[in-house]
């Protein structure tokens, strides 16, 4: 007498075939791969099939500019962002991806002394330009005015747009356009503030314009 847990585990004959369960479900994996990738059913492709990423930048160029005083050369690719190119390539993490729209301000740089919105700006345009960020705003160990007044009057709270308020304020210093509350609400209008700071920026902005000596 065969005992029943010892009978072979193959599926009943069926039109010829005389295929064990193990086959059949190796088969159905096969075909279910298939059709999720549009391939036609065939031996299953090993993982170093998978076809690797390239390495260089599809459409790409070498980039030499100046970044915080110092000197960068860099291939990237066309359509790199400047945020992009600070952030993900020279890991200046300063300036912030809020919007990545230019609506909040929250990346925003110098450009040969003006502010742009990073996440607009292409990288590409910066060929021979000086960039700064709010990494190179001070020297080591100090702090540039416009940060000492946003601290003296705890213009932050969460502090993810700080890096483009103070960015956007001391280019609004350095434009003349800090000569009022008025005046510099309007100017900074571009830079948003979710924990609603306002009161204490516009203050820090009117702080450090006496100090900088311009407004």
């Amino acid at each position: 007498m065969t005992d029943d847990h010892s009978v072979d585990d193959r599926v009943p004959p069926r039109n010829g075939l005389d295929l064990s369960r193990r086959d059949t479900l190796k088969g159905g994996a096969v075909v279910a791969a298939a059709a999720l990738t549009g391939a036609a059913p065939g031996p299953a492709a090993a993982a170093t099939d998978v076809a690797p990423l390239p390495s260089a930048p599809r459409h790409g160029l070498r980039l030499q500019t100046t970044v915080n005083g110092t000197a960068v050369s860099v291939d990237i690719d066309t359509r790199t962002s400047l945020l992009d190119l600070l952030r993900e390539r020279l890991a200046l993490t300063g300036a912030k991806k809020g919007c990545d729209h230019g609506q909040c301000g929250a990346c925003t740089v110098h450009v040969d002394g003006r502010r742009v919105a990073s996440c607009l700006t292409l990288a590409a345009k910066l060929e021979g330009r000086e960039v700064l960020t709010i990494e190179g705003l001070s020297e080591p160990g100090t702090l540039h005015p416009m940060q000492q007044a946003f601290i003296d009057h705890d213009a932050l709270q969460c502090g993810y747009c700080t890096p483009g308020q103070i960015m956007a304020a001391v280019a609004c210093v350095a434009e003349g356009n800090a000569t009022s509350p008025e005046r510099i609400r309007e100017y900074m209008s571009g830079n948003i503030c979710r924990c609603g700071a306002y009161v204490g920026i516009v203050a820090a902005i009117e702080d450090a314009a006496a100090t900088m000596g311009r407004g």
